[in-house]
């Protein structure tokens, strides 16, 4: 496993994350094919032997558990300080006013539940899920800088939405001498590029680390397009809405250049995201060792430029997805 910074920091992370959404109670919140803590704990295990030292979760996932599962595991695999914890704040934790959002009041309590159910006492990466637009984003950026300050967390990241509302935040923490966001987690992959247009470059000029969701299209891009539907994508309504069968040749190209390749098409899937050079880390989700085996082969796997091409010459313009506010 190789290593690398977050962007313009000096935080060393591991160039695959592994997406912790896979581990969590399946009874508790919208993923019923989580895995639950005596399934999840040898992926963790694995993850951490294989040298990955950066793990991503959320408040939301599985409704805390996954925070609950992770750090458990995480206690009893390593030393805090040499893995990376990323969870992050904004989707709905309970009903009523104040369960969710980005106000000053839902950020400094979800913080503290979040560092209990992790069982530490900072988190390194605090991100923002998504924009709230019904918070000042003045009022946003005021409460996370001092959540760093109070030393619950290292640095601040965000998550999907559009440049100018990254842009927009990063400009009001510089204006008012707070903590910037280091990161930003959003939506790419083969068959979903449109942050090539503006967030990528946004990204790239300013040095913002990109850790990439969904870099292998939920699954899309590591079997046939006609293959039975896993335990996941037969129950994930976002791969509908994410992914369409326009996205198919997409598709075969990948399993074209993995036979070529003598390898599983999740290696040159993840291979082609780690080519761009402004990601630093895809997040990577796993509910078998292989999905972690494919993760960390595919570090040493090096397109060819002919072969990236031909990857890229599909692909179509897409509507924008993934930036949504999640339903509150």
């Amino acid at each position: 496993m190789r290593y690398t910074r977050l962007g313009a920091t000096g935080l060393e992370v591991s160039e695959i994350c592994l997406g912790c959404m896979s581990f969590g109670v399946p009874e508790r919140g919208p993923h019923p094919w989580s895995l639950d803590e005596e399934t999840s704990r040898p992926l963790i295990r694995q993850a951490i032997e294989a040298g990955i030292t950066f793990f991503d979760t959320a408040n939301v996932y599985s409704d805390g558990t996954s925070e609950e599962i992770t750090g458990r595991a995480l206690a009893d695999f390593a030393r805090r300080d040499e893995v990376v914890i990323a969870t992050k704040v904004f989707g709905r934790m309970r009903p009523g006013p104040n369960g969710a959002g980005l106000s000053r009041k839902a950020i400094l309590a979800e913080i503290d539940h979040s560092l209990r159910r992790l069982g530490t006492d900072y988190v390194d990466l605090y991100q923002i899920h998504r924009f709230d637009p019904d918070t000042p984003i003045d009022e946003t950026m005021e409460a996370l800088h001092d959540v760093v300050k109070a030393g619950k967390a290292r640095y601040l990241g965000a998550s999907s939405m559009p440049a100018w509302q990254f842009a927009k935040a990063q400009f009001t923490a510089e204006r008012h001498g707070w903590t910037r966001f280091v990161s930003m987690q959003n939506h790419y992959n083969l068959i979903y590029r449109e942050e090539e247009r503006e967030m990528l470059p946004l990204c790239a000029d300013q040095g913002v680390g990109v850790i990439p969701w969904s870099p292998l299209a939920r699954g899309r891009l590591t079997r046939p397009w006609d293959e039975a539907a896993t335990a996941r994508s037969a129950t994930d309504v976002m791969t509908g809405v994410l992914y369409q069968p326009g996205d198919r040749q997409i598709v075969e190209r990948v399993l074209e250049i993995a036979e070529r390749r003598e390898v599983p098409p999740a290696r040159v899937a993840l291979a082609w995201v780690q080519a761009n050079p402004t990601v630093t880390a895809p997040i990577v989700g796993a509910t078998a060792a292989r999905h972690i085996e494919d993760a960390v082969a595919a570090t040493e796997l090096t397109l060819t430029e002919k072969e990236i091409a031909r990857l890229n010459e599909p692909y179509t313009p897409h509507a924008v997805a993934g930036v949504e506010v999640p339903l509150r």
